[in-house]
């Protein structure tokens, strides 16, 4: 069904922060504003220079922090790029804005704010995982008395739909609840849980942001791929997400009446390593074939992962029982990379030491042919595609995805 919803306009989104922002709640407050980074599509330099203009006034100090997860850092100069801060207003109107970018791997830089017990976790994950998780947060957080999130929700490999807390917990987290709740998404599959607004994984993101002890607010809303809003909601994290998610499903999910025994998912540039372009598998694994094949087309791309490339070098891609099966071999590798690993590859079994993926998966990227089939992916030569011959042929069973990673792909019937 084709999407039948109104975009709005730049005066509509200005009109709906001067209507919604309650001005007053900020009043001599210092804020952390917390925002994605380059790998999702938002509107940035109109949403912050909005806010900024309407709260700077009022507010103590606004700062930034880059909800990298495990994204490698962002220069300044990126930041203001990313947020549409031009050099000459730096040095003026945004001069007293500090620019931060999160540091999950560097301990100084986070603190302990509770802990998931054992049978928090077995009662979350009915059983598939028992175990203490400390809860640790991006230390700025201490300086601030309100973090206000600002970000887009989407369909979600690892938490159903992405958005709200989550960009606390992996944004601003520490790697213990990052590897634990990326393998718990991964035990539960891409398939099982995109797409799907209450699902475990959301259950540990929300209990963990729940011992936050700052004032925490949110602006969500739902893009489309030219970056205008569809809608954006004003609230606690839980309840604009509540509503973004909603909204997302509506917007972020097409239906095809069958599966397409080859598909051509185009990265955009924004994903330049695989850790981001797997997005161009995950949302579209529910509509390949048994048997058929799905084509990352990334000719920019260069990287498997700067942050993890060597790790996932050694492991490789996998489907999940693959992992589950031979768990002594890798429990000890970090968690995320076992989870991005299947989640990339895909569901299947692993039976008798050979594995069985349900869908061969491509990559067309400058990543050359003997370190794709050192990690169990597919190699095309990018300069042998030609996107228009994918064109309009899906009757045939071929699918040609121009902008991948932000729409969701299910059947009809599913």
């Amino acid at each position: 069904m084709e999407n039948l919803h109104q975009t709005l306009s730049e005066q509509e989104v200005i009109q709906w922060f001067e209507l919604n922002l309650p001005v007053e709640d900020y009043r001599n407050k210092s804020i952390l504003l917390i925002v994605p980074d380059a790998t999702r599509t938002a509107p940035l330099p109109l949403l912050f220079s909005t806010f900024h203009r309407i709260l700077s006034p009022v507010a103590k100090r606004i700062d930034i922090l880059v909800a990298l997860g495990t994204h490698p850092p962002m220069p300044e100069a990126d930041i203001c790029r990313l947020l549409g801060i031009s050099e000459s207003a730096r040095q003026t109107e945004y001069k007293d804005v500090g620019l931060y970018n999160h540091e999950w791997d560097n301990p100084d830089r986070l603190t302990e704010i509770g802990t998931l017990t054992k049978q928090q976790t077995s009662e979350i994950s009915s059983g598939l995982l028992e175990m203490e998780v400390p809860v640790t947060i991006n230390a700025r957080t201490k300086n601030y008395d309100i973090l206000q999130i600002m970000g887009p929700v989407f369909p979600h490999e690892v938490v159903g739909f992405s958005g709200g807390s989550k960009y606390f917990f992996p944004g601003i987290s520490g790697p213990d609840l990052l590897n634990f709740f990326h393998w718990l998404g991964a035990l539960i599959t891409n398939v099982g849980i995109i797409g799907v607004k209450q699902t475990p994984v959301r259950d540990v993101v929300n209990r963990s942001a729940s011992m936050i002890p700052n004032e925490k607010r949110c602006i969500t809303f739902v893009v489309a791929p030219d970056s205008s809003l569809y809608g954006l909601f004003y609230g606690t994290p839980e309840a604009a997400w509540e509503s973004a998610a909603d909204l997302s499903g509506q917007i972020h999910i097409k239906r095809k009446p069958q599966p397409f025994k080859q598909v051509l998912s185009c990265a955009p540039l924004m994903y330049d390593e695989l850790w981001v372009a797997g997005k161009c598998m995950y949302k579209l694994e529910p509509v390949v074939a048994d048997g058929g094949e799905l084509i990352i087309y990334a000719p920019h791309m260069k990287e498997i992962s700067i942050t993890h490339g060597k790790l996932i070098e050694e492991v490789g891609y996998h489907v999940r029982d693959y992992f589950t099966k031979q768990w002594d071999q890798f429990k000890d590798y970090p968690w995320g990379i076992l989870a991005h690993s299947t989640h990339v590859r895909g569901t299947g079994t692993f039976e008798d030491g050979v594995e069985y993926p349900r869908v061969q998966v491509t990559l067309a990227s400058q990543i050359p042919p003997e370190l794709c089939q050192k990690i169990n992916l597919g190699y095309r030569d990018p300069n042998s595609i030609d996107i228009e011959s994918f064109a309009n042929r899906e009757e045939e069973g071929i699918l040609l995805v121009r902008k991948a990673g932000e729409h969701l792909y299910r059947l009809e019937n599913e």
